[in-house]
């Protein structure tokens, strides 16, 4: 959709270097939020539905994810928010551009030099190529500065522009969640993350733990280990949503010195043990952790240890039941907050469960979530086999 040109003359400028690569000339420039908006603006809600051209070029969709744009409106306003790498831009024609290479400026207009009115809207000028979630999440930053670090190609065609975004989009590796979560370990300040991190660790290297050497620390294969059926994100994961809805949010108040407040009435019931993170209790959760997949080895001690062909138990989706269940469990022994050591603690709650070892096979609980989620209503008393 072509947008008219605007009414009165704009400029914009910023500091600027240029260099110099087999593709051309590009320019590494700090760019201050509102002027990156400026002149990269997109409607969002039309490219929410609609593949961008870059995009068309290429035969691809990677249209703006709602979800993510939602999660970066709330983290440009955390209080470690950062973007370290580059937004990429490309301006098509150059005739609106001119870099002064004496005091590395780079100036952006809306009309060309010998122009006395503007011929094109300044939010035209740049096609983002990469980075257009974080140009949009910064639209809901509600602080003073945040410089984006931007990477500007000028006069590259839509070719060009084609070959750029197949090299940053479609060659990077994901970053592994379990990595991610490893990386917590080195933060100096406690958040959700961090101690659910530590419990998933000490069951692991602990040598009489029930999960000792089980979990896949950065999400690949332990040199020297023979058996790792769950990921450190999956249990990180199940751990976090006993402490908090939002851990990221969590994390950014305990940057600010903020101290979070317990839940009460009906919402202690949500996050069982939020008030014991809050109290900084973490041994008393590991314990608890502890203490509950013991209870699951006693009572299932052949499905637990078993490592051949259709086991559920200790694979993925049994331990993700296993993870969900610990809400209904500790609540039938405990009062949220409560910090029971009794190593005993859950037995009698698994006391109660017919299931046998036997019948914990992919048979009965197929692949995926749906066997994950059967599992967990044979847990609840909600299904019988």
């Amino acid at each position: 959709m072509d947008i008219p040109p605007d009414p009165s003359m704009i400029q914009i400028e910023f500091d600027c270097i240029r260099a110099t690569q087999p593709i051309g000339d590009l320019y590494v420039a700090t760019v201050p939020y509102k002027k990156l908006i400026m002149f990269t603006h997109f409607d969002v809600r039309r490219v929410v539905s609609a593949e961008r051209d870059v995009e068309r070029y290429l035969g691809i969709q990677r249209p703006v994810s709602r979800s993510r744009l939602a999660d970066l409106e709330k983290y440009v306003n955390f209080q470690d928010a950062t973007f370290p790498t580059s937004v990429i831009v490309a301006i098509n024609d150059q005739e609106y551009v001119e870099y002064f290479s004496d005091t590395r400026k780079l100036i952006l207009r809306n009309y060309r030099k010998n122009e006395t009115s503007p011929s094109i809207a300044i939010r035209q000028l740049g096609r983002v190529i990469d980075g257009q979630h974080r140009i949009a999440g910064l639209e809901a930053f509600s602080g003073q500065h945040f410089d984006v670090s931007t990477t500007i190609f000028i006069g590259a065609d839509i070719a060009d522009q084609g070959h750029i975004f197949a090299t940053v989009n479609l060659e990077q590796t994901k970053v592994n969640r379990s990595l991610v979560y490893d990386l917590y370990e080195l933060a100096q300040t406690r958040s959700p993350q961090k101690s659910a991190h530590v419990v998933a660790v000490t069951l692991d290297r602990d040598s009489e733990s029930p999960l000792y050497k089980r979990i896949k620390r950065l999400g690949i294969a332990t040199q020297g280990r023979v058996f790792e059926p769950v990921s450190q994100a999956t249990f990180v994961e199940g751990v976090l949503s006993h402490i908090t809805s939002d851990a990221k949010a969590d994390r950014d108040e305990m940057l600010r010195g903020v101290r979070l407040q317990k839940p009460t009435g009906d919402d202690r019931y949500k996050h069982v043990l939020r008030g014991l993170f809050i109290d900084g209790k973490d041994v008393e959760i590991i314990e608890l952790f502890y203490n509950y997949f013991s209870a699951v080895e006693r009572k299932w001690p052949t499905a637990w240890n078993a490592r051949g062909q259709g086991e559920v138990l200790n694979r993925t989706n049994g331990v993700r039941a296993l993870l969900r269940f610990f809400r209904t469990a500790y609540l039938k022994v405990a009062e949220p907050g409560d910090s029971v050591r009794t190593d005993r603690f859950f037995d009698r709650v698994f006391s109660g469960i017919s299931l046998t070892d036997a019948q914990l096979t992919v048979e009965n609980f197929g692949a995926g979530t749906s066997g994950e989620a059967r599992l967990y209503r044979v847990l609840k008393g909600q299904e019988d086999l």
